[in-house]
C-alpha cells in the first residue's frame, strides 16, 4: 500500500503553486495536508469528500478547503472503466503563512483572515463569485511573479467579502485526524468506497485496521464524527440520489445498485437521510427542469 501523498509540495521559492489537472480521473486517494486549497471542477462527476460530508460534484463545483482537513474528489467508476472519458480541474496550494504572520494580523487582512478559519470547515463558492473567481483561476494559470501574487489576494478579497459561499461541514466539525491515522484511515476509507455496493461489515473494517470492532467504532467515529453505519448510509443514499437523477433505472435497479438488498429497506434509509421517498425525491427534481 503506499503512502498518503503530499500533493501540494509547494517550492520554497514560491508563494503559492497552482496546477491545471488533466487526467483520467481525480486523484482517488483520501489524504490531507497543511496547504490550503481552492479546487474547482471543470469537467467530471463523482462523489467528494470533505471532513464528514459526502456530496455529488460535478462541471462547476468550486470549494476551498482549510489546512488539514481531510478531503478527496472521487471520480465516478465509470471514468476509472472507460479511458475515453478525461476530467479537468485547477488547484491552488498555499500555506496560511504565505503572507507573514504580521501583515495577516493587520487590521486590513481581518477579512481574510477570518476566512482561513471559516475554511476549517471546509467553504463551496457558488453563483456569480463562482464564476468571476474561476476566470481569475484561469488567469492565474498564465502569470508569475507579483502580478500572480496580486491576483492570489484578490481571490481570497473575493471569497472573504461574498455571500455566496456556504459552509461544507456543520458547525461544531472537529477534525482530529492526524498523520499518524493518515494510512490507516485512508486504507479504511478506500475499503468502504470499494465495497459500500456489497454486504459492508464493520467486523472487516475494523480487521484492515488491526483494531477490534469496538475500538474501530470509538476509533472511526472520533477522526470522522460519525458512526460507521452511518458514514455507509450516506455514501449509499447519496450515490443513489445521483443515480435517480441521472439514470434511467427502476428504483429496485438503483436499490441495488446501492447495495440495498430489499427495496423495504433502501426506502427507509432513504426517507431517513433526505426526509423524503426516493420517487417523490426524483419528482421535485423533474419539476425544477
Amino acid at each position: 500500500m503506499k503512502q498518503p501523498i503530499q500533493k501540494s509540495a509547494i517550492p520554497e521559492s514560491k508563494t503559492f503553486l497552482i496546477q491545471e489537472l488533466k487526467d483520467a480521473y481525480f486523484d482517488p486517494n483520501w489524504h490531507f495536508h497543511h496547504e490550503y486549497q481552492l479546487f474547482v471542477v471543470l469537467k467530471g462527476t463523482g462523489t467528494r469528500f470533505i471532513g464528514n460530508d459526502i456530496s455529488h460534484f460535478e462541471a462547476g463545483d468550486m470549494v476551498f478547503t482549510g489546512s488539514n482537513l481531510p478531503h478527496v474528489w472521487r471520480s465516478d467508476e465509470a471514468y476509472f472503466e472507460n479511458h475515453d472519458l478525461q476530467t479537468h480541474g485547477i488547484v491552488i496550494y498555499f500555506s496560511d503563512n504565505f503572507m507573514g504572520d504580521s501583515f495577516l494580523n493587520k487590521e486590513e487582512m481581518s477579512g481574510i483572515r477570518e476566512l482561513f478559519q471559516r475554511a476549517n470547515r471546509g467553504l463551496e463558492v457558488t453563483g456569480h463569485t463562482k464564476n468571476f473567481i474561476l476566470k481569475k483561476m484561469k488567469a492565474l494559470l498564465k502569470q508569475d511573479g507579483f502580478d500572480g501574487v496580486l491576483t492570489l489576494l484578490q481571490i481570497l478579497n473575493i471569497i472573504a467579502d461574498s455571500t455566496e459561499v456556504k459552509y461544507i461541514n456543520k458547525a461544531g466539525y472537529l477534525n482530529t485526524v492526524t498523520n499518524s491515522d493518515s494510512e490507516r484511515m485512508r486504507n479504511v476509507h478506500d475499503f468502504i468506497l470499494n465495497n459500500y455496493k456489497g454486504n459492508i461489515l464493520l467486523n472487516d473494517a475494523a480487521s484492515l485496521a488491526n483494531l477490534s470492532p469496538t475500538s474501530f467504532s470509538r476509533y472511526f467515529k472520533a477522526r470522522t464524527n460519525k458512526t460507521f453505519s452511518d458514514f455507509v448510509t450516506e455514501l449509499r443514499i447519496g450515490q443513489a440520489c445521483k443515480l435517480l437523477l441521472n439514470k434511467d433505472a427502476s428504483i429496485t435497479q438503483i436499490a441495488y445498485e446501492c447495495g440495498y438488498q430489499t427495496l423495504s429497506h433502501f426506502n427507509r434509509k432513504f426517507k431517513e437521510t433526505t426526509g423524503t421517498n426516493p420517487m417523490n425525491y426524483k419528482k421535485a427534481y423533474s419539476s425544477l427542469n
